[in-house]
């Protein structure tokens, strides 16, 4: 998960927008990897910089996951870090002639990154809850985003189509719900969801995953125009 390119390649684009993945180092429950939400990022921006002039930068794998802190294998940095590092990162890019910057956020659980981009110039947050929304509807996701909140039917469904070798079997019958999450950003996941699934990955699809993808791709298209 990382550019090919080389210096020379960085100035003969001389692009003046980057895209910056974000993801996060958390439980996805048995079926997915702890890396879910940096491979959905990176294939997101991946996507985005095949189909628009902008500079792919690499992930940022590790961010704010304290809501899963219950399981093993979860890593986390506190709000301020990633707040610093976004913000370091957009000021080096700055210096070296990109002037914008869009975070391709894939963890929900990364509120600050709105804050920091209402903070700064030349800066955005992408995909959208719209976003988000409209590819959903688009790629024939029947769970609500509410319901489909962790290691369901939409992170299964993209990983279904970028590295199906990633998905364990079991997923096919590892759906839980819990609508009912009022105390989560206090108590954390763990009273609501045992295997750390609150979604429905049994109706996950290669061909939703892909669907997602090209949705997410056509939407990024006025970004950088709005910088």
């Amino acid at each position: 998960m990382f550019p090919p390119d080389t210096t020379t390649d960085a100035r003969d684009a001389a692009a003046t927008t980057a895209v910056l993945p974000i993801g996060s180092h958390e439980q996805h429950g048995p079926h997915l990897p702890l890396a879910t939400d940096t491979i959905v990022a990176w294939e997101i921006a991946r996507a985005v910089a095949a189909a628009h002039p902008v500079r792919l930068l690499p992930p940022i794998a590790i961010s704010c996951s304290h809501e899963h802190a219950a399981w093993p294998g979860t890593v986390s940095v506190s709000a301020r870090t990633l707040h610093a590092v976004v913000t370091d990162v957009a000021d080096s890019l700055r210096r070296s002639g990109v002037p914008n910057l869009v975070l391709v956020n894939a963890h929900g659980g990364n509120y600050v990154l709105s804050n920091v981009v209402q903070e700064a110039d030349g800066m955005a947050l992408f995909p959208s809850s719209k976003d988000w929304a409209e590819a959903r509807t688009r790629a024939g996701i029947a769970t609500s985003s509410a319901s489909d909140m962790h290691a369901g039917e939409l992170e299964t469904s993209i990983l279904l189509h970028t590295h199906p070798g990633l998905v364990r079997p079991g997923w096919e019958s590892a759906d839980h719900l819990a609508e009912d999450r009022r105390h989560l950003l206090t108590l954390g996941l763990a009273p609501y969801t045992d295997s750390g699934v609150v979604g429905r990955p049994s109706l996950a699809s290669a061909r939703k995953g892909e669907a997602v993808l090209a949705a997410l791709v056509e939407a990024f298209g006025p970004y950088p125009a709005v910088l």
